[in-house]
């Protein structure tokens, strides 16, 4: 190895193109560089090895007895190292990168990432954890996981879920909840850069708006989860962010009425690249898992333990322009 520090890569590359493509000419055409670029290339290498490796003819170079021998093993060698760099291009391709908000990622994404990993064993998926637009046209995100209106610039939205909101609480809290009245003997867990509102939801019930105790605020979706689950009080959750809490117990939707918030999540591909195998399967993949997730989420909070039956005013879901401008990353 100590001896191939002596002789420069360039000139490597330009003994084995002319070896192997016959001129000059088409050498420069392929390294795309000039003729007397690859000329003095091959010079310059020469006399670091001290040996001949072409015959300067009046038709062009031709091999040595050397020279042949040389190329036989560069052009051996260059193909090696064209199949090492292919391997970082395959693992490229065969690297899904999901961009998601933190809360999604975290909460509901990412105990489930086993069952894609198992479905496609040749695909490494890398998540993007953040609540940044990021430019999929401009960047090496395949596809982003949005909560909005579905109204992205440069961006191709297909609806995931249509995301209801609601009360949750833990079970001890939920058990002196006898009317939405109630609500106003507990506090509130607030995330203060939520886009959701209680009054949505109070006005889905049909009821007036009470006033909550003073509570715990967050500026994360996931540590007002957190809260909740330790006892806090109350926060307005959604579909997602609570399934799986609801589904073992550690927090109880004690009212049945859910009320559409105007947002979804939308799974969000670029406009200008063509659409892949991976992110097609991980559509297919994500939409089953939301499927059963719903599923089991329906069976959470359709007769909680102690709920209250409210008729809902809540309206269907729809893309409207009057929805809140702020939207949440990808």
């Amino acid at each position: 190895m100590a001896m191939l520090n002596r002789v420069h890569l360039n000139g490597l590359r330009a003994v084995e193109t002319v070896a192997r493509l016959g001129s000059l000419a088409a050498a420069a055409s392929e390294l795309n560089v000039s003729v007397s670029a690859v000329s003095q290339q091959i010079s310059r290498t020469e006399k670091q090895l001290g040996q001949a490796l072409f015959e300067r003819t009046t038709s062009g170079l031709v091999l040595t007895e050397f020279g042949a021998i040389f190329a036989a093993r560069l052009g051996a060698g260059f193909r090696e190292l064209a199949q090492a760099v292919a391997l970082a291009d395959e693992a490229t391709q065969c690297t899904l990168v999901v961009s998601a908000a933190p809360a999604f990622a975290s909460k509901w994404l990412l105990p489930r990432l086993s069952r894609h990993f198992d479905r496609h064993p040749n695909v490494l998926l890398r998540i993007d954890a953040s609540v940044r637009l990021a430019n999929l046209d401009h960047s090496d995100i395949d596809i982003a996981i949005r909560l909005g209106d579905g109204k992205w610039p440069g961006g191709k939205a297909e609806l995931l879920l249509a995301q209801e909101v609601f009360p949750v609480c833990a079970p001890d809290i939920a058990r002196k909840l006898k009317s939405i009245g109630d609500l106003a003997r507990t506090c509130a867990i607030t995330d203060e850069r939520a886009m959701i509102s209680w009054e949505s939801w109070f006005a889905a019930a049909g009821v007036q708006a009470v006033t909550f105790q003073k509570g715990a605020r967050f500026t994360d979706p996931m540590l007002c989860l957190e809260s909740a689950i330790a006892g806090h009080g109350v926060m307005l959750g959604w579909q997602l962010l609570t399934a799986d809490a609801l589904a073992d117990g550690r927090l109880v939707a004690p009212f049945r009425i859910r009320a559409q918030s105007g947002l979804g999540y939308w799974l969000v591909t670029s406009t200008t690249k063509a659409e892949s195998r991976k992110v097609r399967d991980f559509k297919i993949w994500i939409k089953e898992e939301i499927a059963a997730t719903m599923a089991r989420f329906g069976s959470s909070v359709a007769e909680p333990s102690g709920a209250i039956a409210v008729e809902s005013t809540a309206a269907p879901f729809y893309v409207q322009s009057d929805i809140p401008r702020r939207q949440a990353g990808s």
